[in-house]
Formats: C-alpha cells, sequence, structure tokens
C-alpha cells in the first residue's frame, strides 16, 4: 500500500496569510469552493493503493477534526489522521520523529506534500516515474521565469536521466529554472537515509562546538545548533541529490504559492477553471431565471444572488450569502454570510465572514498579473497595489469605495480607503 503525510505547519506560520488566517487556520481557508487542504486530499484518493493520509503541524488537535470526519466520510476507502508536533523540529523533522506511525503497515511509497500549494497535482504519473526509476525520492518540479528562480528551491535536472543532479534553496544567483513544487514521493527507506543525515549533522554540529567553544563563540540556545531539527531541502534532498538518490518529475499543469492572503484569489480561479473543464456540477451555469454568470463560478446553494447580478469570472460564493441586484462581481471570493447590497462591485478581492457591502459601494483590488503582485503586498508599511482583503466582520457603508487595501475585522469604513492597512 502507500500512504501520504501533509504537511500543515502552525498558527505562528501563515502570518503572511493574515487577516483571512486570525479566523480560520491557512489549510482549511477556501479556494475553489473547498479547502485550500480539501484539493490534495481530493488528488491523493485517486492515486491507486493509497490507504492513509496523515496531517503533521503545530495546531491544536480539535481544529482538524471536523474537517477530518467530513473527508472520512467523502473518502471512506481512506484512513485520516492528525499528529501534533509540540516542539520546531524543522520541516522534515515532524515526518521523521513520527516515523514508526508513518511506517505502520509497511507502505511502499510514501507522498509528502506542503500544504500552501496550488496544484493539477498528477500524483499517479509521478508515482509511476518514481517507480519506473526505483530512487529512494522523486520531487515534482516545475518550470518558472528566470528573473524568480531564485525564489525557490531549484533543481538541476539531467534531462537524459531525469535525476537531480543537484538541488539548491533559494540561491543567490542563477541555477536551474526548475523549482521544487513541494511534492514528493519516497520510498520507505527514506527513514534510514533520514537517520543517517541526523548522524552526519550530530557528528559536525560536535566539531562545531569543539571549535567555536574554544573561542566563546558557541551559543547553545541557537536554533542552528539544534541537532534535533531537521530541514528537508537544506539537509535531505541536497543530501539525496549529491548521492543520485533523487529522480525529478517535471509538472507541466498549473502550479502556484499560496503564501499570501493575496495569493488565494488566483489559486481560486485555477481551481475553478479546472472544475470547469472537468465538468464538475458544482459550477454553476447561466440559467434564464438566474443571474449572468460569466467562466467558472461557484455558488453555494444557500446563497442568494439576485438574478440582475452579474456574477464572474472566476468567483467563489458562499454559504448564506445574499447579492443584491445589479451587483458585479468578478475574480473575487466572497466568504459565508456576507451581503452585498445593490449595485455594489466586488472586483479583485476576498471579502471576509459576516461582512457587509453597502448600496453602490466598490470593494476593488488590483488583477494579478504575476507571482510577484501576490507575494509581497506591503513594502515599508506601505500598501502595494494588490489585491483588496476584508477581513471577518468588515461594514463597508454605502457609495464607499474600498481600493487596494487589507482591513482587519470587525471595522466600520465610513470614508473611501485607497492603498491603505486598515488596522
Amino acid at each position: 500500500m502507500n500512504k501520504a503525510v501533509i504537511l500543515v505547519g502552525g498558527p505562528s506560520r501563515a502570518t503572511r496569510f493574515r487577516p483571512l488566517s486570525m479566523h480560520l487556520p491557512q489549510p482549511l481557508f477556501p479556494v475553489g469552493g473547498k479547502p485550500i487542504i480539501w484539493h490534495q486530499i481530493k488528488a491523493l484518493s485517486e492515486v491507486k493503493d493509497l490507504k492513509e493520509i496523515i496531517l503533521i503541524g503545530f495546531f491544536e488537535d480539535f481544529i482538524f477534526r471536523p474537517f477530518l470526519g467530513k473527508c472520512q466520510e467523502e473518502f471512506p476507502t481512506i484512513t485520516f489522521k492528525y499528529l501534533r508536533e509540540y516542539s520546531q523540529l524543522g520541516t522534515a523533522g515532524g515526518f521523521f520523529h513520527f516515523r514508526d506511525q508513518i511506517m505502520r503497515g509497511v507502505p511502499k511509497n510514501i507522498f509528502m506534500l506542503y500544504t500552501d500549494i496550488c496544484c493539477s497535482f498528477p500524483l499517479s504519473e509521478l508515482l509511476a516515474q518514481h517507480e519506473r526509476h526505483g530512487r529512494l525520492g522523486t520531487i515534482m518540479v516545475t518550470k518558472v521565469e528566470r528573473s524568480s528562480a531564485h525564489l525557490y528551491g531549484c533543481v538541476v535536472v539531467d534531462k537524459e536521466t531525469k535525476l537531480a543532479a543537484h538541488y539548491v534553496e533559494k540561491p543567490e544567483t542563477y541555477v536551474s529554472d526548475m523549482a521544487s513544487t513541494g511534492v514528493f514521493v519516497f520510498d520507505q527507506d527514506i527513514f534510514r537515509f533520514m537517520a543517517q543525515v541526523m548522524d552526519k549533522r550530530a557528528d559536525e554540529f560536535e566539531h562545531q562546538r569543539a571549535n567555536e567553544s574554544a573561542y566563546g563563540r558557541f551559543e547553545e540556545n541557537d536554533e542552528n545548533h539544534d541537532v534535533n531539527r531537521l530541514r528537508l531541502e537544506q539537509d535531505v534532498l541536497r543530501q539525496m541529490a549529491a548521492d543520485k538518490k533523487l529522480s525529478a518529475y517535471l509538472c507541466t499543469g498549473f502550479w502556484r504559492q499560496i503564501k499570501s492572503a493575496a495569493s488565494a484569489v488566483p489559486a481560486n480561479a485555477l481551481y475553478l477553471q479546472k472544475a470547469l473543464a472537468d465538468g464538475d456540477s458544482s459550477i454553476t451555469a447561466t440559467s434564464a431565471n438566474g443571474p449572468e454568470i460569466t467562466g467558472a463560478v461557484f455558488i453555494h446553494p444557500s446563497a442568494q444572488v439576485h438574478p440582475t447580478a452579474r456574477i464572474g469570472p472566476n468567483v467563489s460564493i458562499h454559504a448564506r450569502v445574499v447579492v443584491g441586484p445589479g451587483v458585479r462581481i468578478n475574480d473575487s471570493i466572497v466568504l459565508d454570510n456576507v451581503h452585498v447590497k445593490d449595485n455594489a462591485a466586488v472586483l479583485h478581492a476576498i471579502v471576509g465572514w459576516d461582512s457587509r457591502i453597502g448600496m453602490w459601494g466598490r470593494v476593488e483590488g488590483t488583477r494579478v498579473t504575476s507571482p510577484d503582485d501576490i507575494d509581497e503586498v506591503t513594502h515599508s508599511g506601505v500598501k502595494l497595489n494588490s489585491i483588496c482583503i476584508l477581513g471577518e466582520d468588515v461594514q463597508v457603508k454605502d457609495e464607499v469605495f474600498i481600493r487596494n487595501s487589507i482591513v482587519l475585522p470587525h471595522k466600520d469604513l465610513a470614508g473611501n480607503k485607497h492603498n491603505e492597512i486598515i488596522m
């Protein structure tokens, strides 16, 4: 059988996802009408002989319990489990720490996925190449622009053998335009290899301790001196590539990171477009008596959308939302219990839970055209032109224009705001 591990992080990790992560953990934030992590679970459920999915993170146990209960009902052939880390062990430390539970049942292959990614997830093809090449692990890579390659973990791939000849995490100079997608599959011997890496690190630390202590420079509490921390990229993948134990699979479908809150909007668009292409029945089509729909749109069954509204493309409207007459919404996510009143407009924006947008109100951001538009939404405390984000319970009064701004929860906006961070 096969297993999968999804690294979900913790409440202190997704700081760039605020203010949205102040209400809901980033992995459970909805894009394309479903939680971010659901798309990964759905893709994993289609992998042959995959029997268990394990989430590892720092969140309290109860955070994921309702979600995993729903997953158990939707995917009854798969067992779900959440394992909590209680100390900072590094990106691969939790994976290694829980190795006994992961290896229970002796899985043949183990997928590992980061949660903060949006992808077409060709996991069956990834597994097929992994088993065909017979290496210890396979990393899924995607081609990125040369100018932005330094933002990712870069893999030098041998075009003939498909081996990862070299791995560098966020290199200062150009190395390769093949970037890690945060999706991997490993052979069951991966934990033996990690143990060897840990032993090597322990020896290096002891040598470093001896040298630095002699000059009084060794600090015991420095995290760089913590032998229990294990970094997937710098410690494991780099060594696997050096030992020629890592192959690379090129993802030709879509892929994006979901790091900042603004990045949820283009991710939402990609998942909606995929669902529309796949013929997903949850994607709404225009009817004679319904609102005008353009492109891929998700409307929750409990939402009320006036027939004169114009919705789309790339819009998700969630539970119990009320959209009034003449409203225009495109490239946006409208979350639960929002009321958008008559003739208002929501463009390139996220409207948080329980918010209200008054008549002729306007919430508008800037269209995302490149990753640079969403990775950094502020600079030196100043809001850049990007997606407009309203946190939970934000009240926008009638005829008020909120443009390119980030609004924290529980604010009443009675005047126009442009390029501001409203605390």
